[in-house]
């Protein structure tokens, strides 16, 4: 049995690690505020982009550009994975690179390539063969800037015929206790997707410049933010879910303590028990 000074060791390292675990839960829960009032402004933002894109899409008869063309074969496939730099958040990382690796499996592409955001996805496929690129830094603080520097060389490598599809693999934020993983296209992009349920713009509009050319300036604008919107989704699903762990290590770290304090409590009284047999037999021994 271990000593009472082993015991209130145990203890206070536990009372430690309680104290990390709830500061970091607290950590993660401003940083998921100030995210998601983040994603609220993108997604009146991308609400506004997709509905002026939707209806210059459908009021031009040929919506031909280059992230709209699909082709006739797809043999070479390039995914971008995001992921977050750090763990400590559950299974938020690793179960969103295994169905990344079962979805792969399932396919019957020559090739696919991975790229990634976020060093735990990284990680993951390091030895796997599939690696093109690493962008480092890109998931930490979500910057529109740095998804336009990824989607441009994504969008380059579609349109020289490197690769004939383009991938999102990223989690999904439903709520700090559930993310989804998620495995979305996003290169070419689908016309017919963009239209749906929209009427095309009156014919008394008079646009400067002309709407094919209005049209092509916006697409790669909204490409590249549905790259930002995933680092938003994905830094969001991640500071949930370590507030998640968090919270569960410092109940498991709560309910250590009541138990170690209970078997301290017993070591105590069986070593005051102990003394005072030893004391009376003692006295009897002298009488």
């Amino acid at each position: 049995m271990p000593s009472l000074k082993e015991y209130k060791t145990k203890i206070r390292s536990l009372a430690n690690i309680e104290k990390i675990t709830r500061t970091m839960k607290l950590v993660s829960a401003s940083k998921l505020r100030q995210v998601q009032q983040t994603q609220a402004n993108a997604k009146i933002y991308e609400r506004q982009l997709k509905g002026l894109i939707a209806r210059l899409a459908a009021s031009v008869e040929s919506a031909a550009h280059p992230l709209l063309t699909t082709r006739r074969e797809v043999k070479r496939v390039l995914v971008l994975v995001i992921t977050s730099d750090k763990g400590l958040c559950g299974g938020f990382n690793n179960n969103l690179s295994r169905k990344t690796a079962a979805w792969i499996r399932g396919q019957n592409f020559e090739k696919v390539d991975l790229s990634f955001c976020g060093r735990r996805g990284f990680m993951f496929f390091k030895n796997s063969g599939r690696i093109k690129k690493f962008y480092e830094g890109a998931t930490a603080r979500p910057d529109f800037l740095k998804a336009m520097e990824i989607g441009e060389e994504l969008s380059q490598a579609f349109f020289s015929g490197e690769y004939d599809e383009v991938y999102l693999s990223f989690n999904r934020f439903n709520n700090p206790l559930s993310q989804t993983p998620v495995m979305q296209k996003i290169l070419p992009m689908e016309a017919e997707s963009l239209k749906e349920d929209v009427k095309p713009l009156s014919s008394d509009y008079i646009f400067e410049p002309e709407k094919e050319e209005l049209l092509a300036a916006l697409l790669p604008n909204y490409f590249y933010f549905e790259i930002y919107f995933a680092l938003l989704e994905n830094s969001a699903g991640e500071h949930g879910a370590r507030m998640t762990a968090m919270e569960k290590a410092s109940k498991n770290a709560d309910e250590l303590i009541d138990l170690y304090t209970l078997l301290r409590n017993r070591a105590r009284q069986a070593s005051i028990t102990k003394e005072l047999i030893e004391i009376v037999s003692g006295a009897e021994a002298l009488k």
